[in-house]
């Protein structure tokens, strides 16, 4: 739950069939989320004008306030629809970007917008700047995930039918699952969009720099700089190392070594101080960090340039 940052709520489960041109004359708007899976048959979509055909297995799901109908062009079709939203708030305002939230006092972990319509926002381009913005109505699901996301449903659907004791907790916990799924589902669409598009990639390489060079004061990890950009920690290494020749770890230590350096040209300054200043949990990780990129140890490199300084007194 702290992970997810709300807890997602089912307000109804239903199932339709669609016969043959049937279209909804007047659209459908609403203030949550709908996620849609087809069971058999083909549905066209319009959502804000954006036209789109869904067949067996396919899921899609429409964002909130988004205008949308359904229409069956041949046969008939059978559907599921799920609506939900979230019951309580996020860490964060929604929309807020995440960059804008660093340096605002707040832990690593509640930096990385990790909740589900964060996400939306930043991979549908609402973080992005305004010449990459897309601002996508919707998000289909095409990988291995429609299958769990299509039995979760099912499930949530037969249980919301039930009378059975606890119907309203289980119904619940389901939700939680399928947030799960589909962020799963989701960020694997997003890597796989990521390794046809360079150029994105490289754009989330910069900001998780920015990251990680804002935030190497703090007790931050390289699987809080890949959430940040909501990558996996696998992917964002690789992509990290692409871009850059070094593993974000590597990147991460140099940061606090160069920030070191600085802080121990200032002799008021104890060694121990300066490992805390600069995001080290103890003055011997310093050590060994400093002496394995400089080939000395802090101590060693302060008395050196400290005389340096002194001879050119």
């Amino acid at each position: 739950m702290d992970a997810a940052g709300s807890i997602p709520v089912v307000f109804k489960g239903i199932e339709r069939n669609f016969e043959k041109s049937l279209t909804y004359t007047a659209p459908s708007r609403h203030d949550y989320h709908e996620l849609t899976f087809v069971r058999s048959g083909k549905v066209e979509f319009e959502v804000e004008g954006r036209h789109v055909t869904l067949e067996k297995g396919g899921t899609i799901v429409i964002r909130p306030k988004m205008s949308h109908t359904v229409r069956v062009n041949e046969g008939h079709a059978d559907v599921i629809g799920l609506y939900f939203g979230f019951s309580q708030q996020l860490t964060g305002p929604v929309g807020k970007s995440a960059v804008s939230l660093a340096g605002q006092g707040m832990r690593s972990t509640d930096i990385a917008p990790r909740t589900l319509e964060q996400f939306i926002n930043f991979a549908s381009g609402h973080d992005l700047s305004d010449n990459e913005k897309t601002n996508d109505p919707f998000i289909l699901i095409r990988g291995k995930s429609r299958q769990d996301i299509a039995a979760l449903v099912e499930r949530i659907l037969r249980e919301s039918r039930l009378e059975a004791y606890g119907r309203e907790l289980m119904m619940q916990l389901m939700a939680m699952e399928l947030l799960v799924v589909l962020a799963r589902g989701l960020r694997e669409e997003w890597e796989e969009s990521l390794r046809v598009r360079s150029g994105k990639a490289r754009e989330l390489v910069r900001i998780a720099r920015d990251f990680i060079v804002e935030n190497h004061d703090r007790d931050i990890t390289v699987a809080d700089a890949a959430g940040y950009v909501f990558l996996s920690q696998g992917y964002f290494t690789r992509a990290f190392r692409d871009e850059t020749g070094m593993s974000p770890m590597t990147f991460l230590m140099q940061v606090r070594v160069n920030r070191a350096c600085k802080l121990l040209e200032q002799k008021d300054i104890k060694v121990s101080g300066v490992a805390a200043q600069v995001g080290f949990s103890s003055p011997q990780r310093f050590n060994a960090a400093f002496r394995k990129h400089l080939g000395k140890t802090p101590m060693e490199y302060r008395r050196q340039k400290l005389g340096n300084k002194k001879e050119k007194d």
